[in-house]
């Protein structure tokens, strides 16, 4: 069969390294792809928002599904546009998609819902929110309600930092439209963890658990990014805990969905914390994190493609996941300056003596090809993943792999998944 793939980070490149390992897959597109995935499929230079042509080169192409990695196209109703022509493609519909698209639709279906998160309050004037936050004091969460790249939430410890944070996404626009409104949130603090599953809106299965390292610099400083690095499993994620989960969390958002009308067909991600071995959902995600997705699907055995017709097709039921009993780490290495302003055009060297490693997968996220050389092209450039026996093992691996890779200015954390080791 033939599948695209929508989307150009790490996320998708590892997608599109599972797809490749599929007994069914004769040939991947991805759009627009990037220098790593091109090594596994044809790369086609279309927007990821010019659905109508997108729908054009499925049908041209006689492409069998379509498997959607990133948020704005889901957002924007990509899935909506490529059913109502009859095609088959992975991810929520644009209702559905509000969960991630709108942080005031998911706080009010959790309210509704009694899922457990922090209280909350949302305010469309800069005045109003400011009064509140002084009110309130510190520490306190302020998060801009749209999309923006996983940057748009700033937990302040002091009030100067939240009154600079609305000023950021209220008066500067920092983040476009997805600060019309912000949401000032008390500040939960625990244990970070990500909980990701597969649904059909039915069945609801599982993926094994992975922790985040959001902040730019080691020990948890600096600012938010898209992600630094990620590993699976998160040992706070125990058996009795991911129980807890299912039946606190993702059951209630897939039913409380379902009650108003909306079916939930895809990945859904929930961004925990863990306080006193209970979860409280921090954001709702509706496709797999990155770089959550390159150590987890590192760890998947089943077939990708049978999970994704299953769920297509509503038949999640007759699918059971298996994985590897391997850890897994991933440590993004990014341009000098994310997740500011950074640089391009770098030459990446030492790629090929990484990839001779043993189980050791470098993920490409921000590159290109010039001049037929891998440069960058992104903040996050690349995400080093290894396989190992544990966490120490794994850790070990990647960052072994990460000495020899260079380019002018890169940039990494070198504490990813300590907090494992110290459980």
């Amino acid at each position: 069969m033939k599948v695209l793939v929508i989307g150009g980070g790490g996320r998708e490149h590892a997608i599109v390294w599972k797809l490749s390992q599929s007994r069914h897959v004769d040939k991947i597109y991805c759009c627009p792809g990037n220098a790593g995935i091109s090594e596994l499929a044809e790369c086609i230079n279309v927007g990821d928002n010019n659905f109508e042509e997108l729908i054009d080169f499925v049908k041209y192409e006689w492409i069998d599904l379509t498997i959607v990695g990133p948020e704005a196209p889901l957002s924007k109703g990509i899935v909506d546009a490529f059913e109502k022509e009859g095609r088959k493609i992975l991810g929520p519909n644009i209702k559905a998609a509000q969960l991630e698209g709108s942080k005031v639709f998911a706080k009010d279906l959790m309210r509704r819902c009694g899922i457990p998160s922090a209280e909350y309050k949302v305010f469309t004037s800069y005045l109003h929110a400011e009064d509140y936050v002084r009110m309130k004091g510190a520490p306190i969460v302020i998060k801009a309600e749209g999309l923006a790249a996983g940057k748009g939430v700033i937990v302040a410890e002091t009030v100067d930092e939240a009154i600079d944070g609305l000023k950021l996404i209220m008066k500067d626009r920092a983040f476009g439209d997805a600060g019309n409104r912000v949401i000032v949130e008390e500040c939960i603090h625990g244990e970070e963890a990500s909980f990701m599953v597969f649904t059909d809106g039915k069945t609801i299965l599982p993926m094994v658990s992975s922790q985040d390292h959001k902040r730019v610099f080691d020990g948890d400083n600096g600012p938010n990014t898209g992600g630094m690095g990620a590993y699976s499993p998160a040992p706070v994620v125990t058996e009795k805990l991911e129980s807890i989960i299912m039946e606190k969390v993702m059951r209630p958002a897939i039913k409380g969905l379902q009650s108003e009308g909306i079916k939930y067909k895809g990945i859904l991600y929930a961004g925990l914390m863990i306080k006193n071995n209970q979860p409280y959902v921090l954001e709702f995600n509706c496709r797999l994190g990155d770089p959550e997705a390159q150590p987890v699907l590192s760890r998947l055995k089943t077939d990708l493609i049978d999970i994704a017709s299953a769920i297509t097709d509503e038949k999640l039921s007759n699918i059971t996941l298996e994985w590897k009993p391997d850890a897994s780490v991933c440590v993004v290495i990014a341009s000098k300056g994310y997740p500011g302003k950074y640089e391009k055009g770098k030459v990446v060297k030492g790629l090929d003596d990484a990839k001779k490693m043993n189980d050791v997968f470098v993920f490409h996220a921000g590159t290109a090809f010039n001049n037929n050389k891998v440069v960058t092209s992104g903040g996050r450039v690349l995400g080093v993943t290894a396989l190992g026996k544990d966490i120490k093992d794994a850790k070990f691996k990647a960052y072994e792999a990460i000495e020899k890779i260079h380019f002018s200015g890169m940039h990494y954390r070198k504490d990813i998944a300590d907090k494992a080791l110290k459980c």
